[in-house]
């Protein structure tokens, strides 16, 4: 059965934590392996871009915000 593609950080995250567990527990095939090393490098990827974002739009959202204390 494929699983369905984790849509939100935190099911990135929580799919990024079951496939490690599974590389680092379980005996797999060398295919099995690498399947699973991909996977994990684009969840990687994918929580960082999120990740960064999420920094670029607190860092604005404080710079948008400077100087309204003033008033």
């Amino acid at each position: 059965m494929a699983r369905s593609k984790p849509k939100t950080f935190e099911e990135q995250l929580a799919r990024l934590e079951e496939t490690v567990q599974r590389l680092e527990q379980e005996e797999l095939s060398l295919e099995e392996m690498l399947r699973l090393y991909t996977e994990g490098v684009g969840l990687v990827q994918s929580c960082r871009e999120r990740l960064d974002d999420a920094a670029g739009r607190l860092a604005q959202a404080a710079g948008s915000g400077e100087g309204e204390e003033d008033k």
